[in-house]
């Protein structure tokens, strides 16, 4: 979403950022609900059958929506902008179905509490910090690039159990530290929308979909790393 090219004059802010905020988490929370519900869904159904037929089309799917929310909110309806969101959070529920499969619902219960604490810790340093956390994107994005590389090096070659929780470890450090990053850039958002109510809600549901991001990645890596640290104990 560039916001930095949006010629904003001087038009009086039409929603507040308490207002900007509460919009933004609550779609994240909305995208959330839908996830966990659809996974929960897809794994105790018949679904579950569709997706091991097209998981390779579900997963284009999800990518394909990320991108046209990311690049082309702002010439999207409200109502589009909402439709692909919740278009990407029941494809995703889809797609994490297999996490129910995989692990038991008391792994998963503890996953999402400890994401829980870890995102809120991130957001409320991201959202009270003076320290201008902008430098930090770049680095950041080079460091998810380096992870994908070494996630397919994995998938050629495989991880051992070591390596595999050193990789969960990172990512988990990276996404805590991303999740900062974005609340603090929320600001920023609201700072070029906020005279236009009608970008102002766009730019909430793109906000939304980032922090939600932040935590779908964060409770992956975790509810790995607890699965990993179970299986250690079981040898």
């Amino acid at each position: 979403m560039d916001y930095n090219n949006y010629d904003r004059g001087y038009a009086e802010p039409s929603m507040s950022a308490s207002d900007y905020m509460t919009r933004t988490y609550r779609w994240m929370a909305g995208g959330l609900l839908v996830t966990f519900a659809m996974a929960y869904i897809t794994a105790t159904t018949s679904l579950i059958y569709l997706v091991n037929s097209l998981y390779f089309l579900l997963t284009i799917g999800e990518l394909a929506l990320v991108f046209m929310l990311s690049a082309r909110v702002q010439k999207m309806s409200i109502d589009g902008a909402r439709a692909a969101f919740f278009g990407y959070a029941i494809l995703n529920g889809m797609v994490l179905s297999y996490y129910f499969l995989m692990f038991s619902v008391g792994t998963l219960v503890m996953a999402f509490l400890a994401t829980a604490v870890y995102f809120g810790l991130m957001a409320v340093y991201g959202t009270t910090t003076h320290k201008d956390l902008t430098g930090w994107g770049p680095r950041l994005m080079m460091a998810l690039v380096a992870m994908i590389v070494t996630s397919l090096v994995g998938a050629l070659f495989g991880f051992g159990f070591g390596a595999s929780v050193l990789y969960c470890g990172i990512g988990l450090v990276v996404f805590m530290l991303l999740t900062a990053y974005d609340t603090q850039k929320l600001r920023h958002i609201y700072a070029y929308y906020a005279g236009d109510a009608e970008l102002a809600e766009k730019a909430s549901i793109y906000g939304a979909l980032t922090l939600y991001l932040d935590f779908i990645n964060i409770f992956l890596y975790v509810v790995r790393l607890l699965g990993m640290n179970s299986r250690s104990r079981n040898n």
